[in-house]
């Protein structure tokens, strides 16, 4: 029986609607250049503030995809 091996990495979503939307960013940009995206985890939300006022929304994700190995 052959088994997975996934990689994980950090990234960092941001926008300035909602933190759903930075997680949107986060995941369609890295989409657009890692194969086989699994999951993605929330780890971290915070949020930007100047003079008093939320200016934007962070989130930290860690996400998986499935590691292919170079083919010889």
């Amino acid at each position: 029986m052959e088994g997975s091996v996934y990689k994980i990495i950090d990234i960092v979503g941001t926008s300035p609607v909602s933190w759903e939307d930075a997680a949107k960013v986060a995941i369609e940009t890295a989409g657009s250049k890692l194969e086989d995206l699994r999951v993605a985890e929330v780890v971290k939300q915070d949020v930007t503030i100047d003079n008093g006022r939320v200016t934007g929304f962070r989130v930290r994700l860690n996400i998986s995809f499935k590691y292919h190995p170079d083919q010889p």
